[in-house]
């Protein structure tokens, strides 16, 4: 059973719709420490990969794979402040596919790899 089986008829299709993206948008929070492919989301969903990935940019403003790697990178970050978890550890909790990767895309996000977010950010909490 998909996430569009819980809707009542009577709803109007844009009510559905935002109440999809946001049942969504709390599945992918609540599993971003395992490999979350559109595909497996859209499955999820019953919907296409499709018609999901235009419902999510149409109700969010973004697209759903640049929403999973900024919540990704916010935990990542949150990681590295807050624990003393290895960068590669930290990089294989949240799915991403080598530490160069996470890396390129961390410094791109926080304008700082991420052994420097660190240094500057953990001191301040601990």
């Amino acid at each position: 059973m998909g996430i569009s089986d819980h809707f009542s008829e009577g709803e109007s299709t844009m009510t559905i719709s935002a109440q999809v993206i946001d049942t969504i948008v709390e599945w992918i929070d609540d599993n971003l420490n395992q490999p979350l492919r559109i595909d497996d989301i859209a499955r999820h969903a019953g919907y296409s990969k499709w018609h999901l990935q235009r419902l999510f940019m149409q109700y969010k403003g973004e697209s759903l794979g640049r929403y999973i790697r900024e919540r990704k990178l916010r935990l990542a970050a949150r990681d590295l402040r807050d624990t003393d978890q290895r960068v590669y550890d930290i990089c294989l909790k949240y799915g991403f596919d080598s530490q160069q990767t996470f890396t390129r895309i961390f410094t791109r996000t926080f304008n700082q790899p991420p052994g420097a977010y660190r240094k500057e950010n953990h001191s301040r909490t601990h």
